[in-house]
């Protein structure tokens, strides 16, 4: 399965939003048990993730669960998104270390945060028709305590709005006289 998910970032600074799921497997060739939609359905509500054949094309990973019971963590794509915001965030506040622990550096780190989730949430990476309802940052005598800061503990709280994959199309089709 790690064919289909070895390349989290597609466009420098964008996880895919919908990888692994519908992705065509290069080089695999045959399947030695054919599933079917009925098949699908019933694995992929355990959060299992299906490798199915389609005519014309090819053999792909159908879906993009993970096997989490929290509905927070169904989507392979959302734990991906967080990782990448973490280890992005986490990069690009190195140089807080050693910075005096005051309101001056948390004022600083919540713009630097903040301003880089206002370049991701642009980008069509977060939903929210605004920047307050795709995250908010906190950074604050709310996030720490007096034994944090003497221990030279800067802690952050970060929420997120992950925009969800469009796992189900339906379609109504009617006759109107």
């Amino acid at each position: 399965m790690l064919t289909g998910c070895e390349n989290p970032v597609r466009v420098v600074g964008q996880p895919e939003a919908s990888a692994p799921a519908n992705e065509v497997l290069v080089g695999v060739t045959g399947l030695s048990q054919e599933l079917n939609e009925a098949d699908s359905e019933t694995l992929n509500t355990s959060g299992i993730d299906v490798i199915r054949e389609f005519a014309a094309q090819g053999i792909r990973v159908w879906g993009a669960r993970t096997t989490s019971p929290d509905s927070e963590w169904k989507y392979v794509n959302v734990r991906r998104l967080l990782i990448y915001l973490e280890q992005s965030i986490e990069r690009g506040l190195q140089w807080v270390v050693f910075e005096p622990n005051d309101a001056a550096l948390w004022m600083a780190v919540r713009t630097s945060i903040e301003n880089f989730l206002v370049g991701f949430w642009r980008a069509g990476g977060l939903q929210g028709a605004k920047p307050e309802e795709a995250f908010f940052v906190k950074c604050d005598r709310d996030t720490m305590t007096q034994d944090d800061i003497d221990n030279g503990r800067l802690i952050c709280v970060i929420g997120v709005a992950p925009v969800k994959a469009a796992e189900f199309v339906i379609i109504r089709i009617g006759i109107w006289m």
